[in-house]
Formats: structure tokens, C-alpha cells, sequence
């Protein structure tokens, strides 16, 4: 099984039509979480119609899972904790979202909200717990908000992750952890797009301007991570040790060049520049 891991795209148009013209080639598309931006200028109904027309084409092409974003809440539940009302709907279109689990073959995928209060995190770890019970051989969480105290969460002066998150992991041990949030991640010395906690492999593309986003694909058959981006394209054996620094993507497989990326001589020539530390 092939994965296509993004985040915060937040509402860039020239990257949803990216990640549409690409969908096809992978088994799922997972979205980690801030498909909308707050401080765009476009009415935030606006922004959900749009990325939900997307979130369509995209269902029509594969397999889509979606989770929410600091930046994605739009209204506050009945106890008054900001939500992702409309992530939810997403779930009419066929899109496993906020709350949900999905298994695709031996591989368990644990959907988790934002959360804004007590009582959506203790529906969290109520949502883990559960999900535990019915683990496949391989399990992955897409949570937002990366751990805290992780290369993944390092925003060039401090960390943005999240406390009790670290604490699920060492509860639960999944195979894997995707997040986003933190744009910097991966451009800043300390930070990394990759980190290992216990067994639990964590990850954050980061996010770059212009088209494509940053981005990861997980070859879940090869045992490979990948990450592309302006500033590079590099590779981690996922069943070896953690290593740093990730190695360069010297021979790109042919399903990673038909992305038109690789072979572009601009890459290395244009670095990234990320926005603000957290989405």
C-alpha cells in the first residue's frame, strides 16, 4: 500500500489541484489536518464549499482519510469546545474523518480530532482505547498536532506539540503517528520531517508556498518513507533503527518520478520557505 501524507495546505487552491492531478497513483491520500486557513481573506463558508468539492474529486479518485486542524473549527459543541463540524460531513462522501477507524488490508488507521477541551481529549483516548481492541498488525493514528519534545513538533525556538499525545503513544505503541502543525519542522536545524518513539514512527511534511506542498509517501509494502520538498527529497528505512540525516533520494522509483518532482533540475535551487510555526 502506497500513502500520500499531507497537511496544512490552508486553503492554497494551486496545492489542492496538486494533490487532485496526483490521488489517482496512491491507495490513500491521508490529510493530516488544516485544509482551511483563519486569516485568509475568503469567508471561511467559502473555503469549507470549496475544499469539500475537492474532498469529492479526491474520494471519486481513492481512499481519503482526514483529520482536523487548529485552523479547521467552526463551531463549538454542546458542552462550548471548538470543533470541525464540517470535517465530520466529510463522512457522507465516503471519508474516513474525525473519530473514525479504517482498516485497509493488515493496516488499522485511527482518525483523531483536534481537540479544544477536557471532554473531546477524553474522547480521544476513549476513541484509542477502543480502537486498540481491534488493532491489526500494523496500527496509525493521524493526529494533527505532533508530539511534543519531537524533532517533528521543533519550531526553531521552541516545540508546539502535544503533551498528552506523547503519553498515548507510550500507552498504545501504533506503528506510526502523521501530524502536521508545525510548518517548520523540517527546514529548521534540530527539527525533522521524522522522529521514533519507542517502536512508534512520527511524522510532519512541513509545509512550503507555491505548488506542490511539502510531502510524504509512505511505501508501506517497501518499508520506505519519503519526503519531497523544495529544499530536497530524502528517504528513511522504516524497518531499520532511526538514523539521522535521512539519506538522499539518489534513484527515484518510477512511480516517484511520473510525479514530475524529482526530475525537476529546480529543486535543489529554490529552497522552502515555510510560514508561521504552527498551523
Amino acid at each position: 500500500m502506497r500513502c500520500l501524507v499531507v497537511a496544512d495546505l490552508h486553503y492554497s487552491l494551486p496545492q489542492f489541484d496538486w494533490l487532485l492531478s496526483v490521488a489517482a497513483q496512491f491507495d490513500l491520500v491521508i490529510f493530516a489536518g488544516d485544509a482551511l486557513d483563519i486569516a485568509s481573506v475568503v469567508d471561511f463558508r467559502a473555503q469549507i464549499l470549496v475544499v469539500k468539492k475537492y474532498l469529492a474529486l479526491l474520494a471519486v479518485n481513492t481512499k481519503v482519510i482526514l483529520c482536523s486542524g487548529n485552523h479547521d473549527l467552526d463551531e463549538r459543541n454542546a458542552e462550548g469546545e471548538k470543533i470541525a463540524r464540517w470535517v465530520g460531513d466529510a463522512r457522507a462522501l465516503g471519508i474516513a474523518c474525525d473519530g473514525d477507524s479504517l482498516i485497509i488490508g493488515d493496516t488499522l488507521f485511527t482518525v483523531c480530532p483536534w481537540w479544544d477541551g477536557p471532554l473531546v481529549r477524553q474522547r480521544i483516548e476513549q476513541q484509542l482505547q477502543a480502537a486498540a481492541t481491534e488493532r491489526a498488525r500494523r496500527w496509525i493514528w493521524v493526529h494533527h498536532a505532533p508530539p511534543t519534545n519531537s524533532p517533528t513538533s521543533w519550531g526553531g525556538k521552541r516545540y508546539f506539540g502535544d503533551v498528552e499525545l506523547v503519553q498515548w503513544i507510550e500507552a498504545h505503541r501504533p506503528g506510526m503517528v502523521i501530524s502536521g502543525h508545525v510548518h517548520e519542522s523540517p527546514f529548521v536545524k534540530d527539527g525533522s520531517w521524522y522522529d521514533r518513539i519507542g517502536e512508534t514512527w512520527v511524522f510532519n511534511a512541513g509545509r512550503q508556498f507555491g505548488r506542490p506542498p511539502t510531502y510524504i509517501v509512505l511505501d508501506l509494502d517497501d518499508g520506505t518513507a519519503f519526503w519531497l520538498s523544495a529544499e530536497g527529497a530524502d528517504h528513511i528505512d522504516l524497518n531499520a533503527p532511526l538514523q539521522r540525516p535521512a539519506l538522499p533520494i539518489k534513484t527515484a522509483p518510477p512511480w516517484l518520478r511520473s510525479l514530475d518532482r524529482l526530475d525537476d533540475p529546480s529543486v535543489d535551487q529554490n529552497p522552502a520557505t515555510p510560514s508561521s510555526a504552527t498551523g
